[in-house]
């Protein structure tokens, strides 16, 4: 009798365990409605959110195209619900912006053609902008396991990216401090 009462806890407990570890949110779907120019993107473990903290050395545009404080629409879809999301512009920042592909440092499948890091978020960059092909150690935690990586640059732009804030057309919690869109993400509201 003790056996089957003690089975039965533990069966609770794993039951417990497992839903805990589900969740609610949806995931963002990195296939679907993509551009083909990055549509080999995994952004599961992205943080839409970010504490906003700027890195060294990145300098403010001085007469960005979309201000802060201003709207926009995003038309890039890194992540599923960005889409058509109306965007509010919280930083503007006159950088090159790079494509890269990487290994997390976490293990697991290489993250192709991630769009974007910057170069203040390469380390020892410098202000040269680098080749496609020129292997980096990413100093950015946009991805679980991207701290810290090593990766290849893909390609870049020099642009002004953007830090923003937005509701995903999807519903759910309104992403605060979003990093990066380039301007050629964005259009007039």
């Amino acid at each position: 009798m003790k056996i089957k009462l003690l089975l039965g806890i533990v069966s609770l407990f794993t039951v417990f365990t497992l839903a805990a570890c589900g969740s609610n949110q949806e995931e963002p779907n990195a296939t679907e409605g993509q551009d083909t120019d990055h549509s080999e993107m995994n952004h599961s473990d992205m943080s839409h959110s970010s504490s906003g903290v700027i890195p060294a050395g990145l300098k403010e545009a001085d007469n960005p195209t979309y201000p802060v404080e201003s709207k926009a629409i995003l038309k890039t879809d890194h992540m599923n619900g960005m889409k058509d999301a109306e965007a509010t512009i919280v930083g503007a920042y006159n950088t090159t912006a790079y494509v890269i592909s990487y290994t997390p440092t976490t293990g697991g499948e290489k993250v192709e053609n991630h769009k974007w890091i910057i170069q203040e978020e390469i380390k020892n960059a410098g202000r040269k902008t680098l080749e496609p092909g020129t292997e980096v150690t990413i100093e950015a935690s946009h991805m679980e396991g991207m701290d810290g990586a090593k990766g290849t640059i893909e390609s870049s732009e020099k642009t002004t990216v953007y830090m923003v804030d937005y509701t995903p057309t999807t519903g759910g919690e309104e992403v605060k401090n979003h990093k990066w869109v380039t301007e050629s993400e964005l259009t007039s509201k």
